[in-house]
């Protein structure tokens, strides 16, 4: 007769439970995570699948539907545009300024090897181009405010804010005078004068950093904080902040009009994508109501661009210039236009 068997110490009994509860625990992680990856690599085109190293990592920002709202495009009503004669030229990082029925835009990138110094003319009236030179600027109470933007490397953001007499085109004083530093610095935002004030709005932290000594100028890239942040600088000689934009928002130095006690602005650009890291353009048009100092998204461009050039006359909204996107599923920046656009603005 077999001796009967010994039952398992108790000490020893525990440990293989904990072993083996461990063990499914374990099995079961694997097959979440391997049904995980598999959806994810479905959701891939099919084009993609057998792609391996920077091609493939390029693609995964493809994937839609597992970005946060931060980069995505906000809810806005489609507006239809119509697309208006182009300028004589394509242009980046241009100016703009709006006198009476004229659009003056100038200077800005042709190409990173050309930078135009010629003014271009848009008529507002006759719906045509012209080219004219010596453009006006902007104005506060009779002086000329230079404030924020970056400092000599391009890349560190500058609060110093002067200020210079001006009439007819002269200055009145030999020296700039030290005005009260903004809070934020940083470039590529709009600086508006509506209503006897001034307000800043937008822009961003970093910017492409200058190489020394580079014989060609050439720039590399740094961290860089794209903010929707509001300022208003009143008869109090002090900044307020003000409510910030429905979303991040930079490049928009003359992307904006003065209409219907309200400040609109086009386009623009948002924080980078959080795989590619690429650059992601803004599509929707956003109002600054100047009685309730609240924002708000009432409509949407014809495709999403940056450095837009706008203008305002007789119920219609323009703008010109700028870099767009690569189309409606891609946000990121492709070709530098020339192109003018219309649309019938209802505030």
């Amino acid at each position: 007769m077999a001796p009967a068997s010994r039952p398992l110490p108790l000490r020893l009994a525990v440990t293989l439970a904990v072993a083996l509860l461990l063990a499914l625990v374990l099995v079961a992680d694997f097959l979440r995570a391997s049904s995980s990856s598999s959806r994810l690599f479905s959701a891939l085109p099919s084009s993609t699948k057998t792609v391996k190293g920077k091609r493939a990592a390029k693609n995964v920002g493809r994937v839609v539907g597992r970005l946060n709202a931060t980069y995505a495009d906000l809810p806005a009503p489609r507006w239809d545009w119509e697309e208006m004669p182009a300028a004589p030229v394509s242009r980046l990082d241009g100016a703009a300024v709006q006198i009476g029925d004229l659009l003056y835009v100038f200077a800005g990138y042709g190409s990173l090897d050309h930078v135009h110094s010629h003014v271009d003319v848009y008529n507002f009236t006759s719906n045509s181009w012209t080219e004219r030179y010596a453009p006006a600027t902007q104005l506060w109470r009779g002086r000329l405010h230079v404030m924020g933007g970056g400092k000599e490397d391009r890349h560190e953001p500058g609060l110093e804010h002067w200020s210079l007499a001006v009439k007819d085109g002269k200055a009145l004083e030999n020296e700039w005078l030290a005005e009260v530093p903004i809070p934020r610095g940083g470039p590529h935002r709009a600086c508006v004068v509506a209503n006897d004030k001034l307000f800043v709005i937008g822009g961003q932290e970093g910017d492409f950093m200058a190489k020394p000594g580079s014989p060609i100028f050439k720039c590399a890239r740094r961290h860089e904080v794209v903010y929707g942040d509001v300022y208003m600088l009143d008869d109090e000689a002090k900044w307020k902040q003000l409510s910030p934009m429905p979303k991040p928002d930079s490049h928009i130095e003359f992307a904006w009009v003065v209409t219907n006690n309200s400040i609109v602005i086009v386009g623009g650009t948002t924080e980078k994508h959080p795989i590619t890291k690429k650059m992601i353009l803004v599509g929707e048009v956003f109002r600054f109501d100047l009685e309730t100092l609240t924002w708000s998204v009432i409509g949407r461009m014809p495709f999403r661009i940056k450095t837009a050039l706008a203008g305002y006359w007789e119920g219609w909204l323009y703008f010109t210039s700028g870099q767009r996107d690569r189309g409606p599923d891609n946000p990121a920046p492709k070709k530098v236009v020339g192109s003018m656009w219309r649309t019938k603005l209802h505030l």
